[in-house]
């Protein structure tokens, strides 16, 4: 359904290589880049993260509500996710854990700042 997520940043050198090695950490790879922009996937054609220069060329800005979230089948993977983004320099937002029975999740910010989370949920599958 979702074909792509796109957060904005102001430093795409630096956040491309945080996220190179976040990515990295769950098997996905570059798949696109220009001078304005970086896309990573798992496979060519599954949803994709971007990170992108905004266009208006303004400064990029965190939306208040807003959220990826990865879907993972494992709550190790959930774990060395979060303690990745944490290594590279995020800023944590929620341990990893159960909220409510069947819902494990970790919370994290970005060095923009842009909350991510990593989940598995029985009710979403």
């Amino acid at each position: 359904m979702i074909g792509y997520t796109c957060l904005g940043t102001n430093d795409l050198e630096r956040a491309g290589k945080f996220y190179d090695h976040l990515m990295d950490s769950i098997g996905a790879k570059r798949l696109k880049e220009a001078p304005v922009f970086i896309a990573w996937s798992s496979t060519d054609g599954a949803p994709a993260l971007m990170l992108i220069k905004p266009n208006d060329g303004g400064a990029a800005t965190v939306g208040n509500g807003a959220m990826v979230a990865f879907g993972m089948d494992d709550h190790d993977k959930i774990d060395a996710f979060h303690a990745k983004a944490l290594e590279l320099g995020a800023t944590d937002e929620g341990a990893p854990g159960f909220r409510g029975e069947t819902f494990y999740a970790a919370y994290f910010r970005d060095p923009d700042g842009h909350k991510v989370c990593a989940y598995n949920a029985e009710w979403l599958a």
